[in-house]
């Protein structure tokens, strides 16, 4: 299944992505962030409910200037405390900034977070490629698409939806830009069973994919292994 999920990614085409059942327990869509269109966004919102996310490396955040949103509270005085995430008790959660492209209206609508995402492929590409990037004078902030920054080192050192939807795109040898949204179950208010993502999956032809055969296929059995996939979102 993994070669078929790599295929898909390739092709701009979702995939579903669940992490750990001692960990998150959910299923995320996931699709390479310069291939998503508005009705990839309306897909999401309708059958994921989750929160639309963009995932970007640790080297490309480092150049593109972008911060932990925990650090930039704690700079700015809010007195933020170190909450243990329940399912991560070795890291702190992965949220950076959250943007809104520059040429985009109040951008939320499918059109304006698609033009917002598509942006953001493009700067982590031309970041990784070494050329000049001024993110900031290109994205407004706050706004609509939280930015979450992969760990240095990926799933070696955290395996959450972000570490294992970066390194998918490094062995797809897509742009590492995915973006991720958590599927919800409409009856009750938790997150789909992964029994049910796997159906949809089935149903709409979208390769279902566990976080532990892409650690397998990455660094080995021994990898995520043991404990609650140490990753915070």
């Amino acid at each position: 299944m993994i070669d078929e999920a790599l295929a898909a990614l390739r092709d701009g085409r979702f995939i579903l992505l669940y992490d750990f059942d001692n960990r998150e327990g959910e299923t995320d869509f996931a699709i390479r962030a310069d291939a998503v269109t508005p009705a990839h966004l309306r897909q999401m919102r309708k059958d994921g409910g989750g929160l639309i996310c963009c995932a970007v490396p640790h080297e490309a955040a480092e150049r593109l200037g972008l911060p932990f949103a925990h650090d930039v509270l704690e700079a700015a005085g809010v007195g933020v405390r170190d909450h243990v995430i329940p399912y991560d008790r070795k890291n702190r959660s992965s949220f950076s900034l959250w943007v809104n492209h520059a040429s985009t209206f109040t951008g939320i609508t499918d059109n304006d977070r698609a033009t917002t995402i598509n942006a953001i492929a493009d700067q982590v590409k031309r970041a990784l490629a070494g050329e000049e990037t001024r993110f900031f004078d290109e994205f407004r902030l706050p706004g609509h698409v939280p930015l979450l920054r992969g760990a240095d080192g990926l799933i070696a050192r955290r395996c959450g939806q972000t570490e294992l939807s970066l390194v998918l795109a490094q062995m797809a040898g897509i742009t590492p830009a995915i973006v991720v949204c958590e599927m919800l179950d409409d009856e009750s208010g938790m997150a789909l069973r992964k029994a049910d993502a796997r159906a949809y999956g089935e149903a709409h032809g979208i390769p279902f994919l566990e976080g532990r055969e892409v650690a397998d296929r990455w660094t080995g059995p021994a990898a995520c292994s043991g404990s609650a996939a140490p990753a915070a979102r």
